[in-house]
């Protein structure tokens, strides 16, 4: 170490240090504050697995890479920090791909460590190899392959700049053997020059007064708070914006818990399963604020109907977004704490929203969502609401993708952010229950509830050793209808109920598996038992599994058709 003197003051300049490879991607693991690393070993990346043996770093051992990428995702989601998987070449980083396009196309700041053979035999076809970088470039927001040890201190200080900043995304980082073994200066001193990548944070003052004026002249505005309100940590700013000027809120799926979901003002989810209100308000409004979401298809319906009255604002730190689905009148690129922060600065006054306002609530108390009780017969919306009551509304829930997650974004209602972990575009069966792992991480004193369908927990269902291993309390109920739910309803409703393949005949027994796993295990199969059950698995200190027997005919509704517009929804009250 030495010192150098400068304004007076003195600093500590930290001197350049040979290290290998893989010392150096643990030394910038220290550097970058991660806690946890989750992964799996194998040939190509074992250097880096020696330097985790000698080193201590906390590190999460997945039974299968699917498990490992998805518990990073879960990690990223809840603590917004960027997770971290390490896997080996070739199967092992194939089978990292769906959870890095998941997290791509969700918005979730991942940093990937593939092993690769060494550079001297890449491109021969070697054991276990994979152009892991080919295959990942459409998929990541940038990738790496390190062909030196002298660039690996850059590469790994620019991972991380790039994951975390701008709109947040998974990098990949392909490591050869070679170079994980080879020696090279470590100086992680140096400011990260990347002049093509300069993301806009701060919008542009003109066309957020031209927001300001379009607020002013609206009778009928709504706010669509989407994924970015979160990313961008502005669930405060957006608080006092919409007190402020008295503007309702709807939000995406993946924008849940942005804006309080027992608020006066907030309508619920827009979108295929959204409610009625939500989406009658985007189809009614003269004023569409978009804040943080990509309009995607399943939010929008048919488009020629979407907001057919709206001035479209479309507030994103992603330039690209702006404007790929939605015509925009008035684009606003930059960060979206900063942005509703400078509308709260310049917005003096704002229009009347009164009677647009009561109009809404009144659509809110006509068509609020519903289900029919039946006898003893577990209704999976009753489920949810039941699972709400015993949290308190403050548990973490994590979903996969279908009719239970359609459901849990429905009835459970979030007040804070960051407690709802689902896979949204890419909809990814078997991410819900490693992803609940992570997100135990993530926030370790916090209840973490998995709602998984009984399809999707079986294809991740191996990572149930890590909970009494690592003293996980997760607690996972299955919503079990014995079948691909979403799949069964469609086929029911579009495919003349030819329900191809999507029938479970023998279901495992899921107590059972919870005991090989050393694991608590309940079943429930009546109304009359299911609150016990749940207050049961929540006071329990330890993991549990939680079978909920489910009626294996309900559908979700309300429902918006293939080819419908948002003012076309299906199911909004009772048959």
């Amino acid at each position: 170490m030495s010192t150098k003197l400068e304004n007076k003051e003195l600093e500590t300049v930290e001197e350049p240090k040979e290290l290998s490879g893989s010392s150096m991607l643990i030394e910038a693991l220290a550097k970058e504050g991660v806690e946890v690393i989750f992964g799996y070993p194998g040939g190509a990346i074992l250097p880096t697995y020696d330097e985790i043996y000698k080193t201590g770093i906390h590190h999460v051992l997945a039974r299968h890479e699917q498990g490992a990428i998805h518990a990073a995702e879960g990690y990223a989601r809840v603590s917004g920090k960027p997770g971290v998987c390490v896997v080996t070449s070739g199967p092992g980083a194939t089978n990292v791909i769906t959870g890095i396009a998941d997290a791509m196309i969700d918005s979730l700041p991942l940093v990937v460590i593939t092993g690769q053979v060494a550079t001297t035999v890449i491109g021969t076809d070697a054991f276990q190899e994979a152009d892991i970088i080919g295959i990942t470039m459409p998929i990541t927001k940038h990738n790496y392959q390190v062909r030196s040890v002298d660039e690996f201190p850059r590469i790994l200080k620019e991972a991380f700049h790039i994951a975390t900043t701008g709109r947040p995304g998974p990098v990949l980082i392909d490591l050869p053997k070679d170079v994980s073994l080879a020696t090279g200066l470590f100086d992680y001193t140096k400011e990260v020059n990347l002049p093509g990548y300069q993301p806009t944070t701060i919008p542009n003052r003109l066309q957020v007064r031209k927001v300001v004026e379009a607020v002013m002249a609206a009778k009928k505005p709504v706010i669509l708070a989407g994924a970015g309100v979160l990313h961008g940590k502005a669930t405060d700013e957006l608080l006092a914006y919409v007190e402020e000027t008295k503007i309702p809120v709807v939000n995406t799926l993946l924008g849940l818990g942005s804006f309080p979901g027992d608020h006066e003002l907030f309508l619920g989810m827009a979108g295929m399963h959204g409610t009625y209100t939500a989406n009658m308000a985007i189809h009614e409004s003269d004023l569409l604020i978009n804040i943080g979401a990509r309009f995607d298809d399943r939010l929008t319906g048919n488009l020629d109907h979407f907001a057919p009255n709206a001035r479209v604002v479309h507030i994103d730190i992603d330039p690209a977004e702006i404007g790929k689905i939605i015509e925009t009148e008035i684009p606003v690129v930059g960060d979206a704490k900063h942005a509703v922060q400078m509308l709260l600065d310049e917005q003096s006054e704002s229009g009347d929203t009164k009677a647009w306002v009561e109009k809404l609530q009144g659509l809110k108390e006509e068509y609020p969502l519903w289900y029919q009780e039946d006898g003893e017969t577990i209704k999976p919306q009753h489920l949810i609401e039941i699972i709400h009551e015993v949290t308190n509304g403050e548990a973490i829930v994590t979903t996969d993708v279908g009719q239970h997650q359609m459901w849990s974004a429905q009835f459970y209602r979030f007040n804070k952010p960051n407690r709802w972990v689902t896979s949204g575009g890419l909809g990814t069966m078997g991410f819900g229950f490693p992803a609940a792992i992570g997100a135990q991480f993530a926030e370790p004193k916090s209840p973490v509830v998995a709602v998984i369908g009984d399809a999707g927990f079986q294809m991740t269902a191996q990572e149930l050793s890590l909970l009494q291993e690592l003293h996980l309390p997760v607690k996972i109920v299955i919503v079990n209808n014995a079948s691909l739910g979403m799949v069964r309803q469609w086929q029911q409703l579009f495919h003349g109920e030819r329900y191809s393949n999507s029938l479970f005949p023998i279901q495992p027994n899921f107590v059972k598996l919870a005991d090989a796993y050393d694991i608590k295990g309940m079943k429930v199969e009546k109304v009359s038992e299911l609150k016990g059950a749940l207050e049961e698995m929540i006071a329990h200190p330890g993991p549990v599994l939680l079978d909920v027997r489910v009626a294996k005919e309900e559908n979700v509704y309300p429902m918006i058709s293939p080819g419908k517009g948002q003012h076309q929804m299906e199911g909004v009250k009772p048959q």
